[in-house]
């Protein structure tokens, strides 16, 4: 009997599948639409050929019709004590950890120990009643799908000086950095902002609800009914994992250690082989009748207030890729690099784990898919379908803002439009222009209305050139913020206006447009604003993660 997610004796029926990943055998390539059989080996060697006896490198595992086809290790698990990577070798899998910590909660929704409209602060007291979530709410959906609006509390640790890796964070510190914010990024519903905070408080909602560690839950409940013996949670940084890849990032020509030194989890910290990763994969092509319902509700793509849809589900991303649809999920975590993707029309599943910050993981993950898929793939390039006049084209250069206060900027160059100076734009209407990856930008009265690729629209105006700064002088001063804990003290030395950040950080700004610069030492966009008097009164951070950080001034610098 197949049984489903929570019990034991789950079977998918493959045969020797479990033996042969057990013992880390790569298994020979299947025949292939467009390709003869035994082939696709070679080509994925050259995927990875960077990777040698010298430096760090990649697993790779392959699935067909639920059964693996390929694993295989490049270069070395452990520089320092010459350990190779191989099949059985255990990653830690960065963001791909969060339909995982998805799935966890949905086994809970599933029992009627919670719902997914429920609000979050019903188990997690600590947070704070936000203004912007007064009429909808901020449930445990919005947290699984990144349109919570919180920030993202380890860019808010980055703001006050410590990003993650530089302190041994726990999940007491993510609630006391939640507890402090004063505002989220948006109304929850209304807008898609990654956020790893949403994840890091589901883990903590299970381990409430349930009454053991999240680590007990997913190993009976998720991990051991499918199999996956090789996979756990990083809950104790110091612990020995045996056959743990060391992860590193390049720097001045040698490869330096660069491991993930703290115990937070649900976000990411999920360590795993891409074994374990297929077998996960499996599950959701061919789920047990139990788990049928909690399996499709993950892969729906989900919806904003106003019903608009976006490419994201429940800790999956749902998309497209080449004309297939694809479920996948990339991560990131210190030097390691993840991607796990599956064409469920095509039984096709893609797992790639590394242990080099500079590894492309999803690039490798796709080129493997791409050898396998074969001539399945229905390329979707965009090309242009109209010339831009000489005065069609000087419409739309210049920056553009939006909603955060971010500029993006469009420029022309021989070629035509481009995006940040890198990325092509192709002209399809007039007053309409787009990137290979579907990104829209449309002009209209207003400006500018930008649509991404998952549907997500933005309107941004149009904003003066860069210039000097007559008087850098006039934004001196102490900036404070409570929910950074932190103070920035602008001052003008040698001429150029900079932040000072304790306890010896000087943070250069570049003038971006009136009021608004780019901040090194990784500070994203500082904005001024101005009182009545025309002073600067305070200041705003905004990140990726976090749209608009206050420090209130509290002094002004003589």
């Amino acid at each position: 009997m197949t049984r489903g997610l929570g019990t034991r004796g789950w079977e998918l029926g493959t045969g020797g599948w479990g033996l042969a990943c057990a013992l880390g055998i790569a298994l020979a390539p299947i025949a292939l639409t467009g390709r003869a059989a035994g082939t696709a080996a070679p080509a994925v060697d050259a995927v990875f050929a960077r990777w040698t006896t010298s430096t760090p490198g990649c697993a790779v595992g392959v699935a067909t019709d639920g059964t693996p086809v390929l694993t295989k290790g490049y270069g070395m698990a452990d520089l320092e004590h010459d350990v190779p990577i191989g099949a059985d070798t255990i990653f830690e899998a960065g963001s791909v950890s969060k339909q995982f910590t998805t799935a966890a909660v949905l086994l809970l929704a599933r029992e009627g120990k919670l719902s997914l409209d429920d609000p979050a602060r019903k188990y997690i007291p600590e947070l704070p009643e936000y203004p912007q979530a007064a009429a909808s709410g901020l449930t445990i959906r919005h947290m699984l799908s990144h349109t919570s609006g919180l920030r993202d509390w380890g860019s808010v640790a980055g703001i006050s000086g410590w990003p993650r890796t530089s302190r041994a964070y726990t999940h007491a510190h993510v609630l006391e950095i939640v507890s402090r914010q004063h505002a989220l990024n948006f109304t929850p519903g209304t807008r898609w902002s990654y956020s790893n905070t949403g994840f890091n408080l589901a883990a903590i909602i299970v381990e409430r609800i349930s009454g053991l560690s999240f680590q007990e839950f997913t190993r009976t409940r998720l991990f051991q009914p499918l199999g996956m013996t090789s996979t756990s949670w990083r809950d104790d940084y110091t612990g020995i994992v045996k056959r743990r890849a060391q992860a590193y990032r390049e720097r001045d020509g040698a490869f330096h250690t660069d491991m993930p030194f703290e115990n937070v989890y649900g976000n990411g910290g999920l360590l795993t082989t891409v074994g374990d990763l297929l077998k996960w994969n499996a599950h959701y092509d061919a789920p047990a009748a139990a788990d049928a319902a909690l399996i499709a509700s993950q892969q729906v793509p989900g919806r904003f207030n106003d019903g608009r849809p976006y490419g994201y589900g429940l800790g999956l991303y749902v998309g497209q890729y080449k004309g297939l649809r694809e479920v996948f999920h990339s991560g990131s975590t210190a030097g390691y690099q993840a991607f796990l993707t599956r064409f469920p029309e095509q039984r096709v599943s893609v797992a790639v784990l590394c242990n080099a910050a500079s590894a492309p993981a999803t690039r490798y993950a796709r080129a493997v898919a791409d050898l396998y898929l074969g001539d399945r793939l229905k390329p979707s390039e965009v090309k242009a379908t109209y010339t831009l006049s000489a005065a069609e084209t000087d419409r739309f250069v210049g920056q553009w803002i939006g909603e955060t206060g971010v500029p993006t900027t469009i420029v022309k160059d021989i070629d035509g439009l481009r995006l940040g100076r890198t990325t092509r734009l192709f002209a399809i209407s007039p007053m309409a222009v787009s990137t290979a990856e579907h990104e829209r930008w449309e002009l209209d009265a207003y400006g500018v209305r930008y649509t991404d690729p998952f549907g997500r629209l933005e309107e941004l105006r149009k904003e003066g050139t860069i210039d000097t700064i007559k008087d850098p002088g006039v934004y001196a001063g102490t900036y404070v913020s409570d929910d950074a804990e932190t103070t920035l003290t602008a001052a003008v030395i040698d001429g150029r206006l900079v932040l000072k950040r304790r306890p010896d950080t000087i943070i250069a700004l570049t003038r971006l447009y009136p009021g608004a610069f780019s901040a090194d030492h990784g500070l994203g966009t500082v904005i001024f604003h101005w009182d009545a008097s025309g002073r600067p009164s305070e200041l705003s951070v905004v990140q990726d993660r976090v749209w608009d950080m206050r420090f209130a001034k509290v002094r002004s610098e003589k």
